[in-house]
């Protein structure tokens, strides 16, 4: 793409991207009033009207069917009850492993009971089927009623094999128990260690100790009991089997692999209460004004929801139990946010229309990007591209740019002329064996086949001596992620948002203006979904 330019009226609608334009929705949706903005509560429905009133304010229009703000869906809850300790049994002796501590069970079905009676436990490697990749860690082992223990993340020693350290959707936790279920599988146990999953235990804990969310269920096959195990418990289980997890991991690199039964059975049982609520994704519409482009959109994407309110059974009266999500993703939110004012704020809308989208139950699983993906309000083949914010970057400028997806689509060439423009270097995923881009709402629209901007700050900070910026990554994740202490605090540095919110909406106007809609490269895993979805667009 040759160098860029930007009308006067342009960059003074992006110099209304700023701190003040930035920090009310933070402010607003982060603060204890909103108790965590958990899906189907209170404080998502009331998240959810000003998140609509600003879209007013900024000029849009109601997004969603006949004429409302809101595409609503339906969330299955499920609150497994769990006993205090897991049991399994080999030969004459016995483990038993302790809850939280050491072990995390929810329930893989939407009944009031979830259970294994007497099933065997086998090893499966990864617990990966890739075609593509001549992988096949179960080589037609019969595990139907079986409980498959496997390790996190995908092969990730070989760049020829899968893609090197880059995670593909073979090492998220969601592809893993989806794969145990095709087997028919009673349940499913994921080895976490930080390294492969990129967070530490006590997020595990956070994330799956409460209400889980699911879309309400179909046909598809599911597991009994979807799990977590820490490394030393699963060293204890695999020792109660006279084997060595070290041996068992080292025999799981090679192709040749097959499942290894431990000689170990277990039982497991989880009361569960399941209810149903109703949540929404919040979307704002501002038309294009080219007669021809109108009917394509470019969509900014940001998650309204998080965690909600901890369990306060067992813990000080005195405890901070409300998961704020300042960060993840009030601030992602408040980004969006300005840039629909920014957009409204121009003398005449881009050439494609511009598609605001405050999707809901993120924290769930992406379900509200992919409720909104399957059940699109317009054709998939008519989405340009979307630009997704999530946690954005609180401590500084950046001399860098991190696009999660860069290497993927033509939305490269955008990246890198606004990079450009901005005096900034675009790299791509500085975490990849972390799998950022199957972890937040743009995966649900590529899967769809729509090309996705994940823009996630740089980690080269201004004034900052080399490594700083991970350190501060790293303690946020250690100390705040997916922690009631995530909140917005008068440390914080908006300079960084500002920074990264302008990148955003000098991209979205480059997509919005193009005369072409940006594509998967050739070969992409997404290219098949988006040459479908074009071609069924009207």
């Amino acid at each position: 793409m040759p160098a860029i330019t930007f009308s006067d009226s342009e960059l003074a609608a992006a110099e209304r991207i700023s701190a003040a334009a930035i920090r009310p929705a933070i402010a607003e949706i982060a603060a204890d009033d909103y108790a965590g903005r958990g899906p189907g509560t209170p404080g998502d429905a009331a998240a959810r009207q000003f998140l609509a009133e600003r879209l007013a304010q900024a000029g849009f229009a109601p997004g969603g069917r006949q004429g409302s703000w809101e595409q609503p869906f339906e969330l299955v809850g499920v609150r497994a009850s769990s006993p205090q300790s897991w049991s399994f049994s080999g030969g004459t002796e016995s483990l038993a492993l302790v809850a939280g501590e050491e072990f995390i069970a929810s329930s893989g079905v939407q009944r009031d009971r979830a259970a294994i009676e007497a099933a065997e436990v086998v090893f499966v490697g990864y617990g990966i089927e890739a075609p593509e990749y001549d992988w096949n860690d179960y080589k037609g082992v019969d595990l139907r009623g079986k409980v498959l223990l496997m390790l996190n993340n995908d092969p990730d020693w070989d760049p020829d094999l899968f893609a090197g350290e880059t995670r593909l959707y073979y090492g998220r936790w969601t592809y893993k128990y989806e794969s145990a279920a095709r087997q028919g599988a009673a349940g499913a146990i994921i080895i976490h260690t930080t390294p492969s999953a990129g967070y530490p235990w006590q997020v595990v804990e956070t994330s799956w100790s409460n209400t889980q969310f699911e879309l309400p269920a179909g046909d598809e096959p599911r597991l009994q009991i979807s799990a977590w195990m820490t490394e030393d418990a699963a060293r204890k289980l695999v020792d109660l089997a006279g084997l060595d997890l070290d041996a068992l991991t080292a025999m799981a690199r090679e192709p040749a692999f097959e499942p290894v039964s431990l000689g170990v059975s277990t039982s497991l049982s989880l009361a569960n209460e399941v209810s149903r609520v109703t949540t929404a994704n919040v979307l704002g519409l501002l038309p294009g004004s080219d007669a021809t482009l109108a009917d394509e959109v470019v969509i900014f994407m940001a998650h309204h929801d998080h965690l909600g309110v901890a369990d306060a059974s067992g813990s000080s009266p005195d405890a901070d139990a409300i998961y704020n999500g300042a960060r993840d993703n009030a601030s992602g939110v408040g980004m969006v946010a300005a840039i629909a004012d920014a957009i409204g704020a121009l003398p005449e809308p881009p050439r494609r229309s511009v598609l605001v989208a405050f999707v809901g139950a993120e924290e769930q699983g992406l379900l509200g990007s992919r409720h909104f993906g399957v059940d699109a309000i317009m054709p998939t083949g008519k989405m340009a591209a979307v630009v997704n914010f999530d946690a954005g970057n609180i401590w500084g400028e950046t001399r860098d740019m991190s696009f999660i997806g860069f290497g993927k689509s033509t939305l490269d060439a955008v990246a890198l002329a606004v990079g450009a423009y901005t005096d900034r270097t675009i790299v791509p995923d500085q975490y990849p064996d972390r799998g950022y881009f199957y972890r937040s709402d743009q995966f649900s629209l590529a899967r769809v086949g729509v090309p996705g901007m994940y823009l996630r700050g740089g980690r080269d900070y201004v004034g900052r001596p080399d490594g700083w910026g991970e350190e501060q990554l790293v303690a946020y994740e250690r100390e705040h992620y997916h922690q009631p202490s995530d909140e917005l605090t008068d440390d914080w540095n908006f300079d960084g948002l500002v920074q990264d919110a302008r990148f955003g909406f000098f991209a979205g106007l480059l997509i919005a203006n193009a005369d072409e809609m940006p594509s998967w490269y050739s070969g992409d895993e997404f290219e098949a979904a988006r040459l479908e979805a074009l071609a069924a667009a009207p």
